[in-house]
């Protein structure tokens, strides 16, 4: 029983660390999510729209609305694509689609201002 205690704290501990030192990383790979964005996504999703569903832009209120409110949700889309929303896990690594994840996020809580 006691050894049972330890473990689910040890665990605890570990998804906590995960979390704390993830979070750091995702900002400082946002410049390199910005180039990922300009080059991968502008096309399409320039300022944060969408020239194909315009209600379904990078906007924070869209991104809230259908649930792409986090890095994983950005993540998973751009990885496997939904709709007219074509996948990138051919084009982009694992990095990448994190990088520019985070990077919309960012941009949608800041209203897609020029920085």
């Amino acid at each position: 029983m006691l050894l049972k205690q330890i473990l689910s704290l040890v665990l605890v501990m570990l998804v906590e660390m995960a979390i704390a030192f993830s979070t750091p990383a995702l900002a400082a790979e946002t410049p390199n999510g910005a180039k990922i964005f300009e080059t991968q996504c502008a096309g399409c999703h320039i300022n944060g729209g969408n020239i194909v569903r315009r209600g379904k832009n990078l906007k924070q209120k869209a991104l809230k609305k259908y649930g792409m409110d986090s890095v994983e949700a950005i993540a998973n889309i751009v990885t496997n694509g939904q709709g007219n929303m074509s996948a990138y896990k051919d084009r982009l690594t694992a990095e990448e689609i994190q990088a520019v994840s985070a990077y919309v996020l960012q941009q949608a809580e800041a209203g897609w201002r020029k920085q």
